[in-house]
């Protein structure tokens, strides 16, 4: 096992979907509990970030609140660097069914020598399935003090190493490793993602 942190954020509100979205099934089971299994397959400690004590006894991992309150994710991720035992954490949403073990331990491995370790795919970054290091607490907390924050918002004040597609690629198929549900219509569209990915179609 590696010696880092599997995070799940779940604190969201699912107002897109309507309805709490992590328990909707996508496969064979739940959203966040395929993450749930991914990370124990990789991490000597997964945590919840967010969420309620309920969430957390169902897939019985311990829950940390939001220390700083109402800033979205980034919010998450402070508490857990705070609350986790390991200096690095693995963070990734609650909601993305298609994320895998695989590509969690390769993450862990590019954060060495670097505060953050982000997925870059096409022109985007995946600020929530990213590494990061305790020491990214005092940048956060100064960007947590914005109004309506970004995860993404902190990077200039830490080392980060934005981890290219083309790596990525050799590990897992991230053009779905990356998909997450917001929203009834993505729910359909993971399910039907689902359903090729196990026929091979």
């Amino acid at each position: 096992m590696i010696q880092a942190t599997g995070v799940i954020l779940a604190g969201g509100k699912s107002r897109r979907m309507g309805s709490d979205k992590a328990f909707l099934e996508v496969g064979e089971a739940a959203m966040i509990q395929h993450v749930a299994s991914e990370l124990r397959k990789v991490f000597n400690e997964v945590l919840l970030a967010g969420g309620t004590q309920a969430k957390g006894e169902l897939l019985g991992l311990q829950v940390l609140p939001d220390r700083i309150p109402g800033r979205g994710p980034l919010s998450g991720i402070h508490a857990a660097l705070y609350g986790a035992s390991n200096s690095k954490c693995l963070v990734t949403a609650c909601d993305m069914p298609f994320v895998s073990a695989a590509l969690a331990s390769f993450m862990i491995g590019q954060a060495d020598g670097y505060d953050a370790a982000v997925p870059s795919h096409g022109i985007y970054v995946q600020p929530l399935f990213a590494v990061y290091d305790r020491n990214c607490i005092e940048a956060i907390e100064q960007t947590l003090g914005a109004s309506k924050p970004k995860v993404a918002d902190f990077y200039p004040r830490v080392r980060v190493n934005y981890v290219s597609e083309k790596y990525l690629r050799a590990i897992a198929n991230i053009d779905i490793a990356f998909f997450n549900v917001n929203t009834p219509a993505d729910l359909e569209k993971a399910r039907a993602m689902a359903v090729r990915d196990e026929t091979g179609g």
